[in-house]
């Protein structure tokens, strides 16, 4: 067998390097192999390279072992493949000679701070979950399970770097998901990062240690199911789960955390074929399903929720920002991963349309800018005696709504949605120009156009604007003209905005979001840059702001996969293949 491999190898090499010299350009570009010089080359030919054999090794603690004392349902079952979804991604043309090279030159310097970061990552921080970009050191803030590394699996994947992808997966074959440097293991980053980065890098690599990895993975979360009403826990007790014995369910929590397990436990049970994964969760989402017209503002639920007493009706805070905001994110989504088929899958649906529609009535507003254009910025709700009342706050987490709503315009043949999701990506694109150094903050405020209508622009009233600075006692001098505060002025190397970027340019095929994404990335390198790799900044309304020594795992997880993939060929990551969870981790949309 490895002698056929090799053989096959070989023989594809000299085929693709028989195609590149010799097919029009119009043909290299059919078949995504537009002529963009010897560096785009060699990516390809890195797919064919030698598959190193790489066995997993088991945890010190078998998780599906545990006896639950209170076992979840293992009923409702998966639903059966989608026939047949909708186009997702827009139709494109191949571009013409000088632009795909100004776009090669683009995805190769987003490929380069990759690597810087990569490489600093290996030297001085190497199965640790993340680096440290100014002193070189190192932090474990997710249970020492290497979270840098298991996050960027698919990044490397993605960005044709094989022989780092396989040092990578030598090294998860060895984490021992049986100790944790913390006591508690948070189920939300646990899953999004560690799961999620290990079902991705599966379904793009197809290497069956990541499938190893991902059941204990799965199972270690199963067990967070171990409570007498077989609602989640937030944080895992790690001793007391192997012992099996109930878990106590939190009595509050933000409830982005219990909202956000669906998409990997539904992949992990398309993968393997294991019902519990998706029962268990489908149980959480009817919970949500129930509720969701009953809360203070029919159609979205709070920011904060019981899962102890079942609660997600009695707050009175909505946001689709931070706290809330992958709860929202996972119902279109999920619906594309499962399809509308059945009872426990169509619910998915219904509620994405639900809250859509909510949030446009509530949610969102054109702000009073000094320029004529078309945006629209999300906001926060409050929903108190007198009724609902936007506050006209955002922050940079509200920023993956614009690409959530050209998704579910698509997924849903909803010409609305995508018409907002546009808007809103270009307000968050907007926030980004308008701030000294190219970059938007992390929490800041904008004047609310007057009158009830989104659609309609108003004019540039200085006066207007000078009493609302007036009245924030945050507002500083100096903020770009359209801004009240900037109440968190830091930017922590995050992904939302690209992404929403990413989504539209694949999506509307418009070049302003390509454009917008370059402008994005070179003034993020630019004034996050350090001699190791990349570091947060404590002000985006200052230039050369003092950097702090910070670097999540999602910058090369997320991050840098959105910018690269803006610049990459249109087929690499399709929106009809796969869709991201919210660590921008793909997984492969199953087809009948």
């Amino acid at each position: 067998m490895a002698r056929f491999r090799t053989r096959h190898v070989a023989l594809g090499a000299f085929l693709l390097v028989f195609l590149w010299y010799m097919l029009p350009e119009e043909e290299l570009a059919i078949h995504h192999l537009q002529p963009r010089g010897t560096a785009a080359l060699a990516r390809y030919m890195n797919d064919v390279k030698h598959i190193p054999h790489i066995e997993a090794r088991q945890s010190t603690f078998a998780w599906n072992t545990v006896q639950f004392e209170y076992p979840p349902e293992l009923t409702p079952k998966l639903p059966p493949p989608v026939t047949k979804r909708p186009r997702v991604q827009h139709n494109f043309r191949p571009d013409s000679r000088s632009v795909a090279a100004e776009q090669e030159r683009r995805r190769l310097e987003v490929l380069r701070v990759f690597r810087k970061a990569w490489e600093s990552y290996k030297r001085k921080a190497w199965m640790k979950d993340a680096l440290k970009p100014l002193s070189g050191g190192y932090v474990d803030q997710f249970s020492g399970w290497a979270a840098t590394l298991v996050d960027a699996l698919d990044t490397l994947w993605i960005m044709g770097l094989r022989d780092d992808f396989y040092d990578a997966v030598e090294a998860v074959a060895s984490i021992d998901f049986g100790k944790s440097t913390s006591g508690r293991v948070n189920m939300f980053e646990t899953n999004i990062r560690y799961l999620g980065g290990l079902i991705a890098a599966y379904d793009l690599s197809e290497n069956e240690v990541l499938l190893h990895k991902a059941i204990e993975v799965g199972d270690l979360l199963y067990v967070g199911f171990n409570t007498k009403n077989r609602m989640p826990v937030d944080f895992i007790s790690f001793e007391t789960a192997k012992e099996g014995s109930g878990l106590v369910v939190e009595e509050d929590v933000v409830s982005a955390s219990p909202g956000t397990i669906t998409l990997e436990f539904s992949r992990l049970s398309q993968i393997t074929g294991d019902n519990k994964y998706y029962a268990a969760v489908s149980h959480v989402m009817d919970m949500f399903h129930e509720q969701q017209n009953k809360t203070k503002l029919p159609g979205m639920w709070p920011m904060r929720v019981s899962m102890a007493r079942e609660d997600a009706i009695s707050g009175y805070q909505f946001t689709i920002g931070g706290n809330a905001d992958s709860l929202y994110e996972y119902l279109p989504k999920a619906h594309a991963l499962l399809g509308s088929t059945d009872a426990s899958s169509r619910k998915y649906e219904v509620m994405a349309r639900n809250f859509m529609d909510t949030a446009i009535r509530s949610l969102f507003f054109r702000p009073m800018i000094p320029t004529d254009e078309d945006i629209l910025i999300s906001g926060n709700c409050d929903v108190l005696e007198a009724g609902p009342s936007l506050d006209p706050e955002s922050e940079h987490l509200s920023c993956f709504i614009g690409g959530l709503y050209a998704l579910g315009g698509r997924l849903f043949g909803n010409a609305t949605y995508l018409d907002i999701g546009t808007r809103l990506a270009r307000g968050c694109a907007y926030a980004y120009k308008s701030f000294p150094t190219g970059i938007m903050p992390e929490r800041y405020n904008m004047v609310k156009c007057p009158g009830p209508d989104p659609k309609v622009p108003c004019k540039w009233d200085e006066e207007l604007h000078a009493a609302e600075c007036a009245k924030r006692t945050q507002y500083r001098e100096g903020l770009p003209k359209g801004f009240t505060t900037a109440k968190d002025p830091r930017y922590i190397l995050r992904p939302e905005a690209i992404e929403s970027v990413f989504i539209l340019w694949r999506i509307t095929g418009k070049e302003e979001f390509r454009e917008a994404a370059w402008d994005m990335f070179q003034a993020i390198v630019k004034e996050t840059d350090t001699e190791l790799a990349n570091a947060a900044i404590e002000d985006v309304n200052t230039v050369g702001s003092k950097k702090t020594d910070y670097m999540e795992s999602f910058w090369m997880a997320e991050t840098l996969k959105y910018f690269y993939l803006v610049f990459a060929d249109t087929d690499l990551i399709s929106l009809d293949d796969f869709v991201l969870n919210t660590e921008a981790h793909p997984f492969k949309l199953s087809k009948v």
